[in-house]
């Protein structure tokens, strides 16, 4: 606790950061808690990158397909696999290209590099908010490869959603809530927008949600997390008013003018089309929801299947001649002497 009240102090905003205490609550009683520390130890697996609450980003030092490891010492790339197996989603996904050798991932074995591709091709921010959700076992939320999915399902079904939806700026975010955004090239949102679209469409719709891990109006900040941000878990800071509402949050167009050197303002990562705050309801009303689904085990390294590509015959044990580029564990074999026997 003096530890916590320290990092409130006004002058320690360098030290604000909620999630190295946060990451290790994640069997607290309550699920806005769970929600904020499991996904504050992603974050900081991922070694803690972040946007700042000018929308500069910084601190990005490993990508989604890298075979770089994370502070746990387990690649990337494998971590994301995880998070669409934790999330029960990798089924939704299975005709995409390298889908079936994800299901190979697990801690360990080969390289797979058709899985990596399909890392680098299928959004996983859906994937990881989903991840996050089931390893709180959080009642009622359906896990979906789409946020629009389970923004729809609280706002269409509100009494059997974890979430009442609300407008961002009219909201006050707290810990296990999620803020989204639209990514519609030729249109913008907004809350009204969305909400119209919700109401009279089962289209689909780009988005993007981050989860709220913490809000401090005393420091006038809140720090989200999210997934597949910068090719990564990424945190971004928002400015807030005194009263916890979202300050001014900065808003896009399809007429602004692109991101350039010559209008650095315009390069504001946290320029957005904001839609919705998905407000996690209170306990009283989230135990009468239909409980979560069992825990989908972790993806264990299993044998490939027939037909997948392999190492040529006579290839030594222990090093590589098709290698996966950047991947450092394994070796590749070296050259045989002008001259040598095969």
């Amino acid at each position: 606790m003096l530890l916590y009240a320290c990092l409130l102090l006004p002058g320690a905003v360098s030290a604000a950061d909620p999630c190295p205490l946060l990451r290790a609550q994640t069997n607290a009683v309550d699920f806005a808690t769970r929600i904020a520390a499991i996904a504050c130890h992603e974050h900081q697996l991922w070694y803690r990158p972040f946007i700042d609450s000018e929308g500069r980003v910084a601190g990005s030092s490993v990508r989604e397909a890298e075979a770089s490891q994370l502070a746990n010492g387990e690649h990337a790339w494998r971590r994301v696999a995880g998070y669409w197996h934790g999330s029960g989603l990798m089924g939704a996904v299975a005709q995409r290209p390298g889908a079936a050798e994800c299901g190979h991932a697990g801690t360990g074995g080969a390289a797979l590099p058709a899985c990596r591709t399909f890392i680098i091709d299928t959004p996983w921010s859906a994937a990881f908010v989903s991840w996050v959700v089931r390893q709180a076992a959080l009642p009622g939320f359906n896990a979906s490869a789409s946020h629009v999915s389970y923004v729809r399902d609280a706002y269409r079904a509100p009494d059997d959603s974890p979430y009442r939806v609300v407008a961002p700026e009219a909201a006050t975010p707290a810990r296990g809530d999620l803020l989204c955004y639209a990514r519609s090239a030729d249109r913008t949102f907004g809350f009204a927008g969305l909400a119209q679209l919700l109401a009279t469409s089962d289209e689909g719709l780009g988005m993007h949600c981050d989860i709220v891990v913490d809000a401090q109006p005393r420091l006038g900040l809140a720090w989200l997390v999210g997934g597949n941000v910068f090719d990564g878990v990424t945190m971004r800071v928002l400015p807030l008013t005194a009263g916890g509402r979202f300050r001014d949050l900065p808003s896009r167009s399809p007429a602004d003018p692109p991101c350039s050197p010559d209008l650095p303002a315009q390069c504001n990562a946290n320029r957005q089309d904001w839609t919705v705050l998905l407000q996690l309801r209170p306990p009283e009303a989230l135990a009468g929801l239909v409980p979560p689904p069992p825990p989908t085990p972790a993806a264990a390294a299993q044998p490939l299947p027939a037909g997948f590509p392999t190492q040529p015959a006579g290839t030594p044990a222990g090093c590589c001649v098709h290698c996966v580029a950047g991947d450092t564990r394994v070796p590749r074999c070296p050259r045989v002497p002008a001259g040598a026997a095969d």
